[in-house]
């Protein structure tokens, strides 16, 4: 495949490659039934706390992927999530397994084809698992049900890299709404306004709450140039304006990217994760309409890619 070749013209014979309904960038892959069985036979004797403590095992897994859905399946994976026509895939389980250790096993193999995984500080592990229900005293909105979660990146307020972001949906009941929401910038059509603004290149503060047990003080800029080309770095909740004028900067931000018609609405269902490149998707969460039975589970992965 050059480097002029649609992705999703590709048809290899481990798996299908199709754009996905929802986006018209992102890409879904279902690979063969059969296969994902086999690999969640394969590797039902490596228990998570395994995983949790030993972090090469989580490459063994990819590894163990790889043997039964073949290295064209991780090549394509790692070209998608680098490849800025793209940048993002959906895939699942196929309907295999809904045992949420597989969940996490089939989530890590996936995220370690792109490279390592990050120290979650949230939950103390490599991945963070959580929910989102009725009632909630968190103090951010990633718990908050009916509150829109609005757009941005993630990894601003500590100072490791953050590539990729890998969310995955363990289980969902009495949940209307809550859709993801993505927007690449290159669909973004007040982008331009807010690069060539001076304050979109300065570097401002960041600062996490309490729950999120990062200590660290972090400036970097909102819109900086890297491998990518063009990147973001935002969060709303956690960025520190140091006087009116950045706030109004920050605020008008945020407000085109919630109402850009580039920001799309996507469905995963339970079993399914999306991965994004997180230099240049934003990402949040439509709120759910109100129902003291919602709850929702899903799982986080965020890493650099392999060097």
């Amino acid at each position: 495949m050059n480097a002029t070749t649609p992705l999703h013209l590709s048809q290899p014979a481990g798996y299908e490659i199709c754009a996905h309904p929802d986006h018209p960038r992102l890409l879904q892959l279902r690979p063969r039934p059969e296969a994902l069985a086999a690999f969640l036979a394969d590797v039902q004797g490596i228990d998570v706390q395994n995983l949790e403590y030993v972090p090469f095992m989580r490459f063994h897994l990819a590894r163990r992927l790889v043997a039964h859905l073949g290295q064209d399946f991780a090549d394509t994976l790692v070209r998608i999530v680098k490849d800025r026509r793209h940048g993002g895939f959906v895939l699942g389980l196929e309907g295999v397994s809904r045992d949420s250790d597989d969940f996490v096993k089939f989530g890590t193999a996936v995220g370690h084809l792109l490279g390592p995984s990050n120290h979650d500080s949230m939950s103390n592990k490599f991945y963070a698992r959580f929910l989102v229900k009725h009632t909630d005293a968190s103090d951010s909105y990633l718990r908050q049900a009916y509150r829109l979660f609005t757009m941005h990146t993630d990894g601003t307020f500590v100072t490791e890299a953050t590539d990729w972001l890998l969310m995955m949906k363990f289980s969902e009941e009495n949940a209307v709404g809550g859709e993801s929401r993505f927007l690449h910038l290159d669909d973004w059509s007040e982008l331009q306004r807010f690069v060539q603004d001076p304050l979109g290149a300065k570097p401002l503060l960041y600062k996490a709450p309490g729950s999120k047990n990062v200590n660290e003080r972090v400036e970097r800029p909102v819109f900086f140039h890297g491998e990518f080309g063009l990147s973001i770095s935002f969060i709303d909740q956690f960025v520190q304006p140091a006087n009116d004028a950045e706030a109004a900067y920050l605020q008008a931000l945020s407000e085109s990217m919630e109402s850009s018609p580039g920001t799309r609405t996507v469905r995963l269902p339970v079993g399914d994760l999306v991965v994004l490149n997180n230099y240049f998707y934003v990402h949040g969460r439509a709120p759910f309409e109100r129902n003291e039975q919602l709850h929702r589970e899903l799982m986080r992965q965020r890493g650099t890619f392999a060097q």
